[in-house]
């Protein structure tokens, strides 16, 4: 199995979906970019003409890619399914086999099937009858949230808004809805590739179209290296050994959420502490501790799903070692920006960061994707609305302080959710 967010590439993860998808996309950055000063996105990407073809390895031909790669396939059926804007890529492979689990009959039942052709391309996915050329489908390539294949099932997804029309003005968040196609073929895993291809193509081609080399945006010269995180994991007091009794069949009472792509530890981080619980009770654990392991199994690097299960399994225990690393649950990142013409690599939605630029001054800095922004330069801008969000941050130069959360965090903090404790 192969689950592709369409911002990778088959040989390399450098550049995630949220990267490029944010880049190309129309709701955060125009092909053809306007002024960023008279029109401010949810993008914070300013790419200053390199006409040349971009190669990026995958199983077709960049040239190919341009005008479009076809493969066969039949057409199981479509699936809509209501969402979060911004998911971890778990949640969206759970949302790809739901998909699949509606589409597609069960094993011995008669099976409602198309043949069609799916038209791979930097601009767009289609999908046509075989026999007729007929388009069923026309997606544009920057709404494809994510491509996963199961064996020799393939699943589209796209994302569909509900027109503006139909949202309650007095709401702050639009519904947010995704499309799921679901399709069989022998080349289930080729699709899946050529459209992680394409969109790392028409990324690099984007950029180039806007006169900078991709390989720049990891040498801008503000490179100067901060990150929050180093001062807490570098401090040997911050690291310690928490020892926990209790109840057998007790659950260990934390919720947890991902540290979000951009920290320097890839792991789980605690959100909440449930009243009265083992790890309330210890005095030792604090909102947003980062968890390293549980019981002498590093949780570093592995899926979330996975670290909630050795969470959960300690139910049945009555001892538990957690090694942690003490951090506040707000973190600091200090953005070097010398004047307004320096892109500062990240997008913005509902004041939640969504994508950034690998190597960008905001990595940099200690940006991180899935924070909520809550400070920017001393100014709280939890109450403020997108767009002052996005003109602040535009007008920032010199040492831009910026304070965030896990968006999860706050929403849980806020009683915008209720906690989930394993």
């Amino acid at each position: 199995m192969l689950a592709w967010e369409p911002g990778e590439t088959p040989s390399s993860a450098e550049l995630s979906t949220e990267e490029m998808s944010a880049s190309l996309a129309e709701s955060d950055i125009s092909l053809q970019q306007r002024p960023l000063q008279e029109n401010p996105q949810e993008t914070l990407m300013l790419f200053p003409h390199y006409p040349t073809l971009a190669k990026v390895p995958g199983p077709c031909e960049s040239e190919d890619l341009l005008d479009g790669v076809v493969f066969g396939a039949r057409y199981l059926g479509s699936t809509q399914l209501e969402c979060e804007r911004h998911q971890m890529a778990n949640t969206r492979m759970k949302q790809a086999q739901e998909a699949v689990d509606r589409v597609k009959a069960p094993d011995g039942e008669s099976q409602p099937m198309a043949e069609v052709d799916v038209l791979v391309s930097t601009q767009r996915i289609k999908v046509l009858t075989a026999n007729t050329q007929e388009v069923l489908m026309d997606h544009p390539l920057q709404t494809i949230s994510y491509t996963a294949d199961i064996g020799s099932i393939v699943v589209i997804m796209a994302h569909r808004k509900l027109p503006r029309s139909s949202v309650n003005p007095t709401c702050h968040k639009r519904p947010h809805r995704i499309i799921c196609h679901v399709f069989q073929s022998v080349d289930a895993r080729l699709i899946a590739q050529a459209i992680g291809q394409a969109f790392a193509l028409a990324y690099h081609n984007f950029l180039q179209s806007e006169g900078l080399e991709p390989s720049q945006i990891e040498n801008t010269p503000t490179t100067e290296l901060y990150n929050a995180d180093l001062d807490h994991f570098t401090k040997q007091d911050n690291c310690k050994e928490v020892f926990i009794q209790k109840q057998q069949g007790e659950v260990l009472g934390v919720t947890i959420v991902e540290s979000g792509w951009g920290s320097l530890l890839p792991t789980v981080v605690i959100a909440n502490l449930m009243h009265g619980g083992p790890a309330e009770r210890s005095g030792e654990l604090s909102i947003g501790d980062h968890v390293i392991s549980v019981n002498g199994t590093s949780l570093v690097g592995l899926p979330f799903p996975t670290c909630q299960g050795l969470i959960r399994e300690l139910k049945c225990q009555s001892e538990v070692t957690l090694r942690i690393v003490h951090c506040p649950p707000v973190v600091t990142a200090i953005i070097h920006r010398p004047n307004i013409s320096y892109q500062l690599g990240f997008c913005v939605e509902d004041g939640v960061i969504c994508s950034l630029v690998r190597g960008g001054i905001a990595e940099k800095g200690g940006i991180r994707v899935g924070h909520r922004i809550i400070e920017i330069n001393g100014q709280s801008v939890v109450a403020t609305s997108h767009e002052k969000i996005i003109q602040t941050l535009l007008d920032a130069t010199g040492e831009v302080h910026i304070k965030t959360m896990p968006a999860s965090t706050y929403r849980l903090l806020t009683g915008q959710e209720t906690p989930t404790y394993l």
